[in-house]
């Protein structure tokens, strides 16, 4: 009778204090509660990040896709799988871990160059949906402390990123492993392998490929994972959360998961990222059929996409050079139009994470460095009317929007966007007009939202500038020699009324 009454009160006790530290946590999962979060005011200042995706997938430079991809028979990446390493029944992903090395990685030196292209804030990805941690994971076997480089890449990461000046971020991905890695478990369904099991489906690799559950092989999202996986996702981005204490944390999703779960497992991992760092900014993806959205909970993430007009909050595009993970395969974009998608977000109240591929050893090659240099070049000449910056009252003139994945900038002399930062407004020529004269239609004499203009001067360029306060908007004749190579800024000194 006495032990009974001795384990009710260490139950009444443990109970009290878990409500004593549960009140004194802001964040609880749920929405309404995580609808407190505001983005804090870095990220709104910052402008610019850089990213990258880098695991095993990396050594066969097609992607980072090639995990799953090489078990799919109607992809590329099969063919080249078969040509290169064999069938996946005898050489599967599991096999590219030990041939990852990153033998050339020097984070110090990455990071001295991101800061020179003008970032402000670093987000390695942590986990791809390969299911392969990056980091000293208490809680998954498959890390990259024990195998492949045999590094605490993340912490490495963390270390030159804060030595640099520069807020750390990480990004995880590892939410549709259930689904998306389940293809380890199958089979060919024609040709002389048909139904061979592949390597995840003979029992090899057990807790790399997830437990083959009659699950689909959905792509995106897994529509039911079980709790068992719910939890173990949830463990490991906790404890990657609480040892690594990244400022910027990003789910390649909406809120895990959905199915019965309906968020509840998101949310939890989100408060607890908001209580353990009060300016931490969480972002996910506006995608329901991938988990929980609800507005005001987070900062709102496009993949290489973008909003078409100001939104009241800030957001943030996700975008790369080329391939997510390196792929000598596909080209990249230039420099020119990396810049004019900055300052089109930017004008829009969004933040640009760029991703910069990266090759297995840990190097960049000589395209990625030249456009991290050109990055550089010119935020040094024109970063005062990028950064801690806040959109106008309208974001630009000309085209609205840049097509998807293009390579080249389709932005003329025409189109323009608009910063603002006190009483100077910035604003951004996207293309050289040579001789011809910009006129800005916005700033006629006529709009009431703008006074008399005190000054104006073309950043980067020493000269006065030739302008006029016409009726039909404001004039301005550039000089013959190019303060930068793209993307010209005039710096007008507009009071505002």
């Amino acid at each position: 009778m006495m032990r009974n009454r001795i384990k009710i009160l260490a139950l009444l006790a443990g109970m009290f204090w878990i409500g004593i530290a549960q009140a004194e946590e802001k964040f609880q999962p749920t929405v309404e509660s995580l609808r407190q979060y505001e983005c804090p005011e870095w990220f709104r200042d910052a402008k610019f990040g850089i990213y990258l995706h880098w695991g095993a997938y990396s050594v066969a430079e097609q992607g980072e896709w090639y995990a799953r991809k090489l078990y799919d028979e109607t992809t590329p990446e099969y063919k080249h799988h078969l040509e290169h390493y064999g069938h996946p029944s005898e050489h599967g992903y599991k096999d590219f871990i030990p041939m990852w090395k990153a033998e050339n990685f020097d984070p110090d030196a990455l990071l001295a160059l991101f800061k020179k292209a003008g970032a402000k804030y670093f987000c390695p990805c942590a986990v791809h949906h390969d299911n392969f941690d990056l980091w000293n994971s208490k809680y998954h076997e498959w890390n990259a402390v024990d195998m492949g480089p045999k590094k605490d890449l993340i912490g490495m990461w963390r270390e030159a990123t804060l030595k640099a000046g520069l807020r750390f971020g990480v990004t995880t991905h590892l939410s549709r492993s259930y689904s998306w890695l389940n293809v380890a478990n199958g089979a060919d369904t024609q040709g002389p392998k048909q139904g061979v099991p592949y390597d995840g489906a003979q029992g090899k690799a057990k807790g790399l490929y997830p437990p083959n559950d009659g699950q689909s092989t959905h792509p995106r999202a897994p529509f039911d994972a079980p709790k068992s996986w719910r939890d173990h996702w949830a463990r490991r981005v906790k404890q990657l959360i609480d040892d690594y204490q990244p400022d910027h944390l990003y789910f390649d999703c909406a809120v895990p998961f959905r199915g019965e779960d309906q968020g509840r497992t998101g949310m939890d991992v989100i408060a607890h990222f908001y209580n353990q760092r009060s300016d931490g900014v969480m972002c996910v993806k506006e995608r329901p059929w991938q988990g929980l959205y609800a507005d005001g909970i987070t900062t709102l993430d496009y993949e290489r996409g973008k909003a078409s007009h100001i939104l009241a909050e800030p957001w943030q595009t996700d975008d790369s050079i080329g391939s997510w993970g390196y792929n000598e395969n596909t080209p990249y974009t230039t420099a020119d139009a990396v810049v004019d998608k900055i300052i089109d977000i930017v004008s829009k109240n969004g933040n640009m994470l760029l991703n910069i591929p990266i090759r297995a050893d840990g190097t960049l090659d000589e395209t990625a460095t030249g456009i991290l240099a050109d990055l550089g070049q010119w935020f040094d000449v024109n970063g005062e009317g990028i950064y801690a910056t806040r959109p106008w009252y309208m974001y630009g003139e000309g085209k609205t929007e840049m097509p998807h994945k293009t390579i080249e900038s389709p932005f003329t002399f025409k189109d323009l966007r608009y910063t603002t930062k006190g009483e100077f407004l910035y604003a951004f020529v996207l293309d050289w007009p040579g001789k011809r004269t910009v006129e800005m239609q916005f700033l006629a004499p006529g709009n009431h939202r703008i006074g008399e203009i005190k000054s104006l001067k073309l950043l980067g360029h020493d000269g006065p500038i030739h302008w006029e306060h016409h009726p039909d908007g404001l004039r301005v004749v550039f000089p013959q020699k190019k303060p930068c190579d793209f993307a010209y800024c005039l710096k007008i000194h507009l009071p505002r009324k």
